[in-house]
């Protein structure tokens, strides 16, 4: 029983940190979108943080898929990551095709809902922690 709950606390904590690394990508595309505006190393500081930032959607959707199936969570988180991971997804087409009517709206979108993941998933953890008697 002690090895279940430290399986499931090790996939929530993996989960956290891969939530964690897509917030802060997504706030990295931020500041380098200013960047972008006023400088002419922008584009490639952008560019590669896109990349980062869709690596990082995609961890999100193994993390959820890792915290249900051996871990024995729930299997929203994955609706999440996949819904996420879909966003990412758009967000990259629209930056390619130079769309930033709706690029820099949906990049507010996706950085709120990557916060929200982050505070609702951590308050998820910390009672389902609390609930295998771990502390």
């Amino acid at each position: 029983m002690a090895t279940d709950a430290t399986a499931e606390h090790r996939s929530l904590t993996f989960l956290r940190i891969a939530v964690a690394l897509q917030t802060s990508a997504i706030f990295f595309q931020a500041v380098t979108a200013g960047v972008l505006l006023s400088s002419s190393h922008g584009e490639v500081l952008h560019s590669a943080g896109a990349r980062v930032m869709y690596a990082a959607s995609m961890l999100y959707v193994l993390a959820a898929i890792l915290a249900w199936r051996p871990g024995g969570g729930s299997p929203r988180p994955i609706l999440y990551a996949s819904g996420f991971l879909a966003l990412a997804s758009v967000q990259v087409v629209l930056g390619i095709a130079h769309k930033p009517s709706l690029h820099v709206p949906l990049g507010v979108l996706m950085f709120g809902l990557s916060v929200l993941a982050l505070a609702v998933g951590g308050r998820r953890a910390s009672t389902s922690i609390s609930r295998s008697g771990r502390a």
